[in-house]
This record gives C-alpha cells, structure tokens and sequence, in this order.
C-alpha cells in the first residue's frame, strides 16, 4: 500500500541591499559616494540583462530537443537521445504502450515505438525512426550544487514548449512515486513542476540536461494538492546510464540499484512495519533467514514503519552492501538479520 509523499515547503528569500556609508565623512567623500550609486544600479541592471538574455538563449538552444510524448492515455515530455530518433523519458508517460505521437517544438509530428522501459526507475526510451530530431546536451549532474539556477523545459497541460525557473534546492533525496517506484538520489527543484512535465528536461544555463523532471510532492494538508515549490528530477547521469542500456538491449541489464527479494505489504492494525507476504527464492533475505509472515521493522538504522518507507530505505543503498534487518517473527519474538543486498532485477 502506497501513500503520496509527503513535503514541507520552504521558502527561500533574498534581499539585496546597496548600502552607503555615513559618519564623519567629508563632503568630497560623501559626493563621491553619491556619484558611486548610479553605478552601482547601472551595473545591477546589467547584470540582471545579462541573466534574462541567458535565460532566453538556453530556451532557445534547448527547446528543439524537447518533445511532446502522446499517447491514448495522455500527454507528456521526453528529450532527444541521439540522432536516431531516440528519446528518453518517465516509464509513467508511457504506460502501457508501445506506440506514440511524438511531436516537436516546432510542431512537427512522428509517430514512435517503445524501445524499452525500466520502471522501477521511471524511465524509459521510445524511437521515432527516420524523425529529424535534435538531440540534446547532457551535463554530468553529479557536479550539481544546491544553489545552482536550472530551468524546466516540457509540455505541461499540453502547453508545448512551456518553461519555468528555480534553482537546485536539495541533492539526493529518495523519494516514492503514487505508483510505487522508490527512486534514489533524486534533485529537488524550486522550478515548477506541472502534469506534462514528467520525461522534459531540468536544464542549466548553459542548457544542457541535468535532470528529467518527474513528479511534484503533495501536501495533505492542501488535499492532496501540489507542495508549492517542491519538485523531484532524476539525475541526467541515471537517466543517461539506463536509457544506453535500454537503447542496447531493449532492456536494463544493470541497474545499479539494490535489492532485498522480499514482497511487502503494510501491517493492518495499530502496529507498525512491513509484512513480508513473499519471498524470492534465492534472494537476499531468502539467503538471511527472512521469511513470509516476518514483520520488517527496521533495515540499518531506519524505521521502516510502512512499505513506502522500506522500499526507500532498500532505494537509498547499494547492492552488496551488509545491512541489519530487525523482523519480529509471527510469534512475537524478534531478531536483527544481517543481510547482503543484491542487485534490482530490470523486470519484463
């Protein structure tokens, strides 16, 4: 059972102040401290013209290897891979399909095949072959900076091309999506995040790709609404990793993630945990001594007091790391399992 996440927003202000200095100063000083201001403006000025012409060039250099991904259930975005035709985007805008419309900024429509899709990951590569498409710039996100100004380029509401701004507010959050994938080492964005959004492009200002921006947290204390400000991109370097080998094979054969081998659902009642309600044979927790009925409480030094809570804490390790496990078995008695995580398979 999965529940949305949940966020707190925060608020980020700054205020520039220009100040003069007073005292016992003599009248040339203070003249010359006067003439000092407009230039001080003049240069502030510049400085902010120099930053919106950036903005407009990146847009501009960029929005070509953004597309629309459209499918029978909906809209959504993907970024040009190579000059094959291959776009990478989330598994979640491709669903279920295997053919798409994929359309450009400059509204010229292909139609496309799925090339393959690893959802526990949320991505995926669809191909619309012989397409004159442009691909895209990929930066190496893992020289990110909390700070970093990054813009959102996608087709949120199927608003082709639509832009938003913010700045890199976190670095490797691991965050679960309503769907259920556990998705690690996430960035968290200020930039708006929309539905159409998901599989675009979190962008630098020397445009190249950072991030594909893929889901928005929601507040329950606003309905279930979107956390103002609160957005999650998965980083270029996994999206670049899984979509080559997704392009390669049809399939990830690496994932790079970590695996514990167990099925869970949440503990009904006032109690708190994982059920185990399935375990993989010859898995990690098969091979440790955990088994079905067993109520996983903790994995290393974090609660797990819900499936959510879990699959990212397995999501936030690395396979072959050792990890203790405390499970209260269907008898009441209690025991910390040392167990080796494996890989996560890729899946169908």
């Amino acid at each position: 059972m999965r529940s949305p996440l949940l966020a707190a927003a925060a608020i980020l202000s700054c205020t520039v102040l220009a100040a003069c200095g007073g005292g016992s100063k003599t009248t040339t000083t203070t003249v010359a401290a006067a003439t000092a201001a407009p230039a001080s403006s003049s240069s502030s000025s510049s400085s902010v013209t120099t930053l919106q012409d950036r903005y407009t060039q990146v847009v501009k250099d960029t929005s070509p290897s953004i597309v629309q991904i459209e499918t029978s259930e909906g809209l959504g975005s993907g970024i040009v891979l190579d000059d094959k035709g291959d776009v990478v985007t989330n598994a979640h805008v491709v669903g279920d399909a295997h053919s798409f419309v994929v359309t450009t900024a400059s509204g010229h429509r292909y139609q496309a095949k799925l090339v393959g899709r690893f959802a526990q990951g949320d991505l995926a590569v669809v191909r619309a072959a012989g397409a004159k498409l442009s691909p895209a710039r990929f930066a190496d996100s893992g020289k990110l900076e909390v700070g970093d100004i990054v813009l959102a380029i996608g087709n949120p509401l199927g608003l082709r091309s639509s832009v938003t701004n913010g700045i890199v507010s976190a670095l490797g959050r691991t965050v679960s999506e309503p769907g259920g994938a556990s998705l690690p080492n996430t960035i968290q964005t200020s930039a708006a995040i929309n539905p159409g959004n998901s599989g675009g492009a979190l962008v630098d200002l020397d445009g190249r790709v950072v991030g594909i921006p893929t889901l928005a947290a929601v507040d329950q204390q606003l309905g279930g609404g979107a956390a103002p400000g609160i957005g999650f991109a998965i980083p270029s370097n996994t999206a670049r990793d899984i979509a080559s080998q997704l392009v390669k094979s049809g399939r990830v054969t690496n994932s790079h993630r970590a695996f514990l081998g167990v099925s869970i659902v949440a503990v009904q009642g006032t109690q708190q945990g994982a059920i185990v309600a399935a375990v993989e044979a010859g898995g990690p927790a098969d091979k440790a001594g955990i088994r079905r009925g067993d109520r996983i409480t903790k994995l290393g030094d974090k609660p797990t007091p819900t499936p959510q809570a879990l699959a990212q804490a397995v999501a936030a390790l690395k396979p072959g790391q050792r990890v203790k496990v405390a499970v209260t078995h269907p008898d009441g008695s209690s025991d910390s399992i040392q167990v080796t995580l494996g890989t996560l398979p890729s899946g169908p």
